[in-house]
């Protein structure tokens, strides 16, 4: 126990008195007496037992605490009573003259010496061994522990005797002629240093307990010992001899008579504790019966089913609510069996149960069935316990049975409600949202992924305002304000902003719940739909600026009739004046330009006369190749990239002519400081889903003619203007503004479809689909690679900025079985890559933002060097290369594609 302020005054009187006495008796430690060799036979025998009990209640106490210190400082009081009785037995005079165990003239000295010395060295260990005690416990067998000590200090004091007696004439002398030798000075001084260490070490011990204050008084009346017997006296059986044998009774005294009161003590609270328990036992039985009595009046009012039964089954005890729930009576049920209300399927179950019960476990809120009296199944919530004698024998089991059988329809019934919304929130294509009355969001559709970038973890949590649009958004919160008022539905459009910061426009169908509390939001994503309006837009715009131009060339052309025709006239009637022949000229020439003029404007309209012959594309590209070298000069590097089984077209050649000319035109003026022209052909399908992102596009076999440049490129807001009539980026004077839209009108007029693809400082590739000549009818070994689609069950990244193109590919990836994730860069498919498992990285190659796909995929391979890759890009893949812009061997599927081109290259990419 911790020592209190009492204990420490109480030992400090006691060594107080001591060391006075001590003084009081050093002026005579040396004056001779009579020897009386009885006095220390009675002192050692009174000292050994005083620390053999000493001993065994340290032992005690160790049994309990399991500390290193106290088994250590048990097994030093056992040394010093051991020490005591060999120091007696070789002691001249007592029971020899010369002592038994045949000791020498040192042999009492020096067992002195060693059991003085011995102890001191025992309490120093046992101080410091309190901090890692404190720490930790001795494990292992106690008893083995204890017989181990004891061991171990009869070895020691064997050994011990066994040199002093036996090796005595090899130790130094330290009595001589019944007098102290120098030697004997250095010996004693040691020891008695020895218990001054130890004195230090227990007050330096924190926190003290009541031993640890007993130990230092004994350690003080130890020094008072050494000093008086050993120090300060002159010869045996002088005062300092028989006080010092004193002080060490008394030393061996103090912690026996310590550990004697409180045993003392303790036995006394264990009586006034029994007492206490047994007046507590008597009121408890007076209670229990009681208990016992409301206990049965409880159960049997119970609502609740409660039945008793032995291990084996049979029915014990029955309540009312058991009666009622199953039919039996409580007569009818006692002695018999449970199966009695156990269906034949549940009755292995049942035997489990009782097992589990049989070894103590409980069972709590097990739902199953049961059948009543006439066979009628009852769903039921068991718990069951298992019932043990006053011994502690489990020797049945208590069950309570409540019927759930409505609760479970009901939890039926509204679990298939929960699951039905669930899959409809879950599967919807819009946008469902439920917020608060303050906006704040608290679930939002998965379907959010593909609508505006987020993860609905991202979105929930957080104010709605985070996400509209801050121009609608005082039009938001006037909807959810007459939501509040009563207007139960409610329909209008806002835009959100997407995680990649483009506006979506959506238009919401609200209502608000008043029980509880929440606005329910459905949006439909506008997206596509404003797109397909635009195009449609865009399409009737250059079909009535077609009509236009058509209705003012047909026009002009009747005027340019006139005036050619009569300039011929005026030329001969001036032929004899050369200044109005002069002129004659410039109007001829002038009339020429118009008429070049009108023919581009009726190209646009789609009006012009056309000679289709089937072509083959590969030769006339050839022809065309070698007219545009000296027209674009050396500056200009020319590469035809054809393909060798280009199929033949259906065009006219001298118009398909012109139009290569006018893209390598404006392919050289893009690039003022030279470059690099691409001509390339190839067969190209565009299927049924590449014609329901283009209305114009009819599904057919085509032959791609592509016309790319290494330029400086045309900026993304001015694409959609590109082939308008006189809209041109050039510079005043530089150009008419008609050659793209010549050649948009004269492919729309051979019944093709033109695309165009370009990324400022990057260059521009013009592609041409013209209607493939044999028409639109599948060879065997095309309708063969189509058949033979091959898709798998790896997971695909797509990363595409033209959120209607990363849903096509999309649609077509998962239709041959992958499993697709999406990006709309850069930033977020890096985010992908880190977190998710991916098999194939489809990027496109030109991108907005900080990185473009190239830089993606270096990016992404640091990450995961195992990573799949393979790029797209509205630009041939020879073009692309030829740019510089992805190295050899890179895999590239140009867009458009078909989905055999998609499927083929997809699982050569996983295989590369």
């Amino acid at each position: 126990m911790p020592a209190t302020q009492g204990d420490r005054t109480f030992a400090l009187a006691v060594v107080s008195v001591s060391a006075i006495l001590f003084a009081c008796a050093v002026p005579f430690a040396g004056v001779p007496l009579t020897p009386v060799p009885a006095f220390v036979a009675s002192y050692q025998s009174a000292l050994a037992i005083n620390d053999l009990i000493t001993a065994v209640l340290l032992f005690s106490q160790f049994a309990i605490s399991r500390s290193r210190g106290m088994l250590l400082l048990a097994s030093g009081y056992l040394f010093t009573a051991a020490a005591a009785i060999v120091h007696a037995l070789s002691f001249p005079g007592l029971f020899a003259p010369g002592g038994v165990l045949g000791p020498g003239t040192q042999t009492t000295v020096w067992l002195y010496m060693i059991w003085h010395g011995g102890f001191p060295l025992v309490v120093i260990i046992y101080a410091l061994l309190k901090t890692r005690d404190e720490r930790t416990k001795m494990r292992g067998s106690i008893s083995g522990a204890i017989i181990t000590s004891i061991i171990a200090v009869a070895a020691a004091v064997a050994a011990f005797t066994w040199v002093v007696t036996v090796k005595h004439d090899l130790l130094p002398i330290l009595l001589s002629g019944g007098h102290y030798t120098p030697a004997m000075l250095a010996v004693v001084s040691t020891v008695w240093c020895l218990s001054l260490a130890a004195l230090i070490a227990l007050l330096l011990r924190r926190p003290q307990s009541v031993l640890d204050i007993w130990l230092m008084v004994v350690m003080s009346a130890w020094l008072f010992d050494i000093a008086l017997s050993a120090i300060l006296n002159v010869a045996r059986f002088d005062v300092g001899f028989y006080l010092g044998r004193i002080y060490g009774l008394c030393a061996a005294s103090f912690v026996l008579a310590v550990l004697l009161i409180d045993n003392v003590g303790l036995q006394a609270k264990l009586a006034r504790l029994l007492g206490v328990v047994r007046r507590e036992a008597a009121s408890e039985k007076d209670r229990r019966a009681e208990r016992d009595s409301l206990f049965s009046a409880v159960v049997e009012s119970s609502n609740d089913a409660i039945i008793t039964q032995r291990l084996d089954g049979t029915i014990t005890g029955w309540n009312g609510a058991a009666q009622r729930l199953f039919g039996f009576a409580a007569t009818e049920a006692v002695g018999q069996g449970i199966d009695i209300i156990v269906p034949p399927e549940r009755r292995d179950e049942v035997r489990d149960i009782l097992g589990r019960a049989g070894r103590g476990e409980h069972v709590e809120h097990f739902e199953t069935s049961r059948v009543d009296r006439d066979g009628r199944a009852i769903d039921v919530s068991l718990s069951i316990s298992p019932i043990r004698s006053a011994s502690g024998q489990i020797i049945g089991v208590s069950k309570t049975a409540h019927d759930i059988t409505e609760r479970k329809r009901t939890q039926q019934a509204l679990n298939q409600e929960a699951e039905e919304r669930r899959r409809i929130f879950e599967s919807s294509n819009d946008l469902i949202l439920v917020s608060d009355s303050m906006g704040n969001l608290i679930q939002v559709s998965p379907s959010v992924r593909d609508i505006l970038g987020y993860e609905p973890s991202e979105m929930v949590g957080h104010n709605a305002i985070a996400f509209i649009h801050p121009d609608d958004l005082e039009h938001t919160r006037k909807e959810m304000r007459l939501g509040r008022r009563g207007r139960s539905k409610r329909n209008f459009e806002t835009r959100y902003v997407s995680k990649d910061g483009k506006a979506v426009a959506l238009n919401w169908t609200g209502t608000w719940s008043e029980p509880v509390r929440r606005h329910f939001f459905i949006g439909r994503d506008l997206t596509e739909k404003q797109a397909a309006d635009a195009q449609l837009r865009h399409a009737q715009k250059m079909d009535a600026v077609g009509q236009l131009t058509g209705g003012v060339a047909h026009d002009f052309n009747n005027i340019l009739t006139v005036i050619t025709g009569t300039i011929g006239i005026l030329e001969e009637a001036v032929a004899g004046q050369p200044q109005l022949v002069a002129v004659t000229k410039l109007i001829d020439e002038a009339a020429e330009r118009g008429a070049n003029l009108t023919r581009h404007l009726l190209a646009f309209a789609r009006k012009q006369p056309l000679k289709p012959l089937e072509i083959d594309i590969n030769a006339l590209v050839l022809e065309t190749a070698k007219l545009l070298q000296p027209t674009l000069g050396e500056h200009i590097e020319i590469t035809p990239l054809l393909a060798e089984d280009a199929w033949t077209a259906l065009v006219d050649p001298n118009q398909l002519t012109t139009a290569i000319l006018n893209l390598a035109i404006n392919a050289r003026d893009a690039m003022p400081d030279g470059g690099k022209l691409a001509l390339e052909t190839s067969n190209v399908v565009l299927d049924e889903s590449y014609a329901g992102m283009h209305s114009e596009v009819t599904p057919g076999h085509y032959v791609m003619i592509a016309v790319s440049d290494t330029g400086a490129g045309i900026p993304a807001a001015l694409l959609d203007r590109v082939f308008e009539p006189f809209f041109t980026t050039k510079e005043v004077g530089r150009g008419t503004g008609l050659g793209l839209s010549m050649v948009f009108g004269f492919v729309k007029q051979t019944g093709g479809h033109v695309k165009i693809y370009s990324e400022e400082g990057h260059g521009t590739s013009v592609k041409l689909y013209l209607p493939r000549a044999t028409g639109l009818q599948q060879t065997d070994a095309e309708a063969q690679v189509a058949a033979d689609l091959q898709g798998g069950s790896e997971t695909v990244l797509v990363v595409e900025d033209d959120a209607l193109v990363r849903r096509y590919v999309i649609t077509q990836i998962e239709s041959l079985g992958y499993t697709t994730l999406e990006a709309a860069n850069a930033s977020d498919a890096l985010r992908i890559i880190d977190d998710a498992p991916i098999d194939l990285l489809f990027t496109d190659v030109i991108m907005p933002g900080a990185m473009n796909g190239r830089q993606l995929i270096d990016e992404a391979l640091k990450r995961r060097p195992e990573l799949k890759t393979l790029y797209t890009s509205g630009y041939t893949e020879n073009a692309i290369v030829h740019h510089g812009r992805l190295d050899s061997g890179v895999l590239l599927l140009a867009k458009p594609y078909r989905k055999s081109e998609l499927a083929k290259m997809i699982r050569l990419a996983l295989a590369s």
